[in-house]
């Protein structure tokens, strides 16, 4: 590979090209401040003749993240969960419920793992208690 300073072009043999005399070569223009972060971040990461680092710190460092993970991801997911669990265990006939997809509908009957929801004068569907999102919300007063 042959750098002209100047102009900021490398030559390049082509993949998988001849290397020799005849080979097809190209220019590739590069950004002179990306070639020195580049530079820098490679003289951050130290020499590889350097003294190793402790293997318990890498593993310290994973618990901690997986820490981090864990109560700002998979514990307030856990708690919505359980209740919402509990609300669908205490919904009676009569609760105004919203089904998963978004219908509103009052509830008529209870099946072991199902409701018989009314969503209109007439029409009664059954569906799965893991359906139910959620009580309706009372209807906000007017001022």
């Amino acid at each position: 590979m042959t750098r002209r300073p100047e102009a900021g072009l490398f030559r390049v043999a082509a993949a998988g090209g001849p290397q020799g005399p005849g080979a097809v070569q190209r220019e590739v223009r590069t950004n002179p401040e990306a070639m020195t972060l580049i530079g820098t971040l490679l003289a951050l990461a130290g020499s590889p003749g350097g003294r190793e680092a402790n293997p318990l710190s890498g593993i310290l460092l994973m618990g901690v993240i997986f820490a981090i993970f864990y109560f700002v991801l998979i514990m307030p997911m856990r708690s919505k969960q359980k209740k919402l669990e509990q609300l669908v265990q205490e919904l009676k006939s009569g609760d105004k419920v919203i089904v998963s997809p978004g219908i509103f509908g009052t509830i008529d009957g209870v099946e072991d793992d199902s409701f018989h929801v009314r969503i209109a004068d007439k029409t009664r569907i059954r569906v799965l208690k893991s359906a139910v999102a959620g009580l309706q919300a009372p209807p906000q007063e007017k001022k």
